[in-house]
């Protein structure tokens, strides 16, 4: 099954980057995204089947954070639930380009319903990225 006709809907979102130049060496380059079309101020990215949107939008907000396991997330995060071969494969991606993470890959919630994987970065425009994976889909909404 491939994403086109997956059961799940896949998600359009816009985020406001303020380098456009920057987003499309971070997206493409370090992420490895597969660019879409583009306009000199934004640039579609096919984010793993789901539409993802750089726009030029050079003002930034103040960033929140919220404590979660001893750690400071960043709010607003948005990113992606992958398996976890491909989480790991990702966070050496990004280890080996050199991108800092704001909390590194960890398992939260070991041996707990929800056990996941996760770890937070910020693009070069300051937005804030989560990634995640589980070892059994189910637990995603595990209360």
């Amino acid at each position: 099954m491939s994403v086109l006709n997956s059961p799940i809907p896949r998600f359009h979102l816009a985020m406001p980057v303020d380098d456009l130049t920057a987003a499309r060496r971070f997206y493409g380059e370090v992420l490895g995204l597969r660019q879409g079309r583009s306009a000199e101020t934004w640039i579609d990215w096919n984010m793993y089947g789901h539409q993802f949107v750089t726009h030029l939008a050079p003002a930034q907000t103040q960033q929140i954070h919220n404590p979660v396991d001893g750690h400071d997330v960043p709010v607003p995060h948005f990113g992606l639930i992958l398996t976890i071969e491909d989480f790991h494969t990702l966070a050496d991606r990004l280890r080996t380009a050199g991108v800092p993470f704001v909390i590194e890959p960890y398992v939260r919630f070991a041996g707990q319903a929800g056990e996941q994987w996760t770890m937070f970065l910020l693009d070069p425009a300051g937005n804030a990225l989560e990634f995640k994976a589980f070892a059994d889909d189910a637990q995603v909404f595990a209360a």
